[in-house]
């Protein structure tokens, strides 16, 4: 008798499965190979020959490469990370495809379904602070911070006021608008 694929997944395991012998002896598949025995009608297996046979010797390796890359992208470490885990499977998937072995690696980016998938749904850009390394970080907020501390002292306050009564008295920004108007003239 069998067991429609959606009500046998739902259903908890007991340690006992979870660790039995034919568990533990399942080993990742290699990408392109397949069990042994000949291949079942794809129309007519049933859901566990279709997923041994088709889908999880393309999927397998492909979770193991994207667990491996989320490792070296040390999502691990930290609560945030710029890494995406359905965008490198998806190019990773597209690019192992069995039906492209003779042609180059693609960027995700310039996957014809990506393309048009994000025509229609720009992403956001990522956040600067996914971007930077720690180090470009905190160039970033010590440079800021020493600009503060030095626009805070009282000589460089005198100095910006002067300034400013400068600009408004002399009508600087009339002088350096006549100025471009005569250089573009020339």
């Amino acid at each position: 008798k069998q067991v429609p694929l959606e009500a046998a997944m739902f259903q908890p395991l007991s340690m006992e499965q979870l660790f039995s012998a034919s568990a533990v002896q399942y080993q990742l598949p290699i990408l392109g190979e397949t069990p042994s025995g000949e291949p079942p009608d794809p129309k007519k297996c049933s859901p566990r020959e279709y997923l041994e046979f088709y889908i999880f010797p393309v999927l397998l390796p492909g979770l193991a490469a994207l667990l491996h890359e989320a490792e070296k992208e040390k999502c691990f470490e930290g609560k945030r990370t710029k890494f995406i885990p359905s965008d490198f499977l998806t190019e990773w998937l597209y690019n192992k495809n069995p039906k492209r072995r003779d042609e180059s690696f693609t960027e995700l980016f310039s996957i014809p379904f990506v393309k048009n998938w994000l025509k229609d749904r720009p992403r956001p850009p990522i956040p600067l602070s996914l971007l930077l390394s720690e180090e470009e970080a905190s160039i970033l907020i010590q440079s800021f911070w020493r600009g503060y501390r030095v626009r805070c002292d009282s000589e460089i306050q005198e100095l910006r006021q002067w300034q400013k009564k400068l600009r408004e008295e002399r009508h600087i920004t009339e002088v350096v608008k006549k100025f471009w108007i005569k250089q573009e003239a020339r």
